[in-house]
């Protein structure tokens, strides 16, 4: 029995990978398997280790990168570090964000967290870890990647190191 959550669902959660069991967790309280959370400030509110699959299709990018809260927190990292939390190991993230250059990306002013594509293989990807100086304990192997018109496809295996105790 698979399971995927899918972040910033809204109200119909979404399942690329053919899950048996579909969740999401959304700011508003939107009932049936779906968990209110504010993933800027909140955990994800699922147990470690649940999901064969966790997807945030235009949700990235409205995850800042600093915040102070009341002190200074690195949001994004915190999210990602929660994605890793929440997937089995060798489980599937999927992002689907508007990218640079694209001026999509930038256009919203809901938009504060401007992806590039190198970002999820320098800082996230295993070989690399750049993240891990800013509390980033987790580690991903990328999978692909790709660009779908301004959207940026990315795809993230969850590994263990030695230095990622599963939690």
């Amino acid at each position: 029995m698979t399971k995927t959550l899918d972040l910033g669902c809204g109200p119909e959660p979404k399942n690329p990978f053919n899950a048996d069991e579909v969740f999401g967790v959304d700011v508003r309280d939107l009932g049936s398997n779906i968990r209110a959370a504010d993933l800027v400030v909140e955990p994800i509110p699922f147990d470690s280790n649940a999901f064969e699959y966790v997807t945030a299709h235009d949700f990235i990018e409205h995850i800042p990168r600093l915040i102070y809260a009341p002190q200074r927190r690195n949001a994004f990292i915190e999210v990602m570090n929660e994605v890793w939390r929440v997937l089995k190991e060798g489980g599937l993230f999927l992002s689907m964000t508007p990218a640079y250059p694209h001026a999509t990306t930038f256009r919203d002013p809901t938009h504060v967290n401007f992806i590039t594509d190198e970002t999820f293989p320098l800082y996230f990807d295993y070989q690399n870890r750049w993240a891990k100086i800013y509390g980033f304990r987790g580690a991903f192997r990328i999978e692909m990647q790709e660009w779908r018109g301004v959207h940026l496809l990315t795809v993230m295996k969850k590994v263990v190191l030695p230095d990622t105790p599963n939690p």
